[in-house]
């Protein structure tokens, strides 16, 4: 059987798809403004995932699927021991981090949040930084982590 179609012709991307990566790859330095912010929302997810420890019922979500699995250079888990691989650090500061919020988006416009993306932020800043230092690199900074909750949202 033969055709005429060339398989090997992507079709160009949608144009959203192209201004994001464009966004995401030469952002626009983000105001003094934004950054503050994001500092303040930094602060209140951090809370909330610390007082969401509390919960049993969140808690038994976190750490290893295989109990005793330790990740070399593992991304932590914020007020826990866990230590993961970045995948499943995500999953679970993502877990605590909405685990008392998860409604305050209710009805809104939007039902995103901000601290939607900080699961998947924190553990992959986190575990870049600890590969870093294992190399003797320096951390990622603060304001790299504050930058991708800028683009994020």
């Amino acid at each position: 059987m033969s055709t005429n179609v060339d398989l090997n012709n992507r079709p160009a991307p949608d144009q959203v798809l192209v201004d994001i990566a464009r966004y995401v790859c030469n952002p626009d330095l983000p105001s003094q403004e934004a950054y503050d912010t994001a500092r303040s929302c930094l602060i209140d997810t951090l809370g909330c995932g610390l007082l969401a420890l509390r919960f049993p019922e969140c808690t038994k979500h976190l750490g290893p699927i295989v109990p005793g699995t330790t990740v070399r250079h593992g991304a932590r888990v914020p007020g826990t021991s866990h230590e993961l691989d970045p995948v499943k650090a995500a999953w679970d500061i993502g877990a605590m981090v909405r685990w008392l919020d998860y409604n305050d988006t209710w009805l809104a416009a939007e039902w995103g949040h901000p601290s939607d993306n900080l699961g998947g932020i924190l553990a992959v800043a986190d575990y870049l930084s600890r590969c870093r230092v294992a190399a003797g690199e320096a951390p990622l900074p603060i304001r790299t982590v504050l930058t991708a909750m800028i683009q994020a949202h």
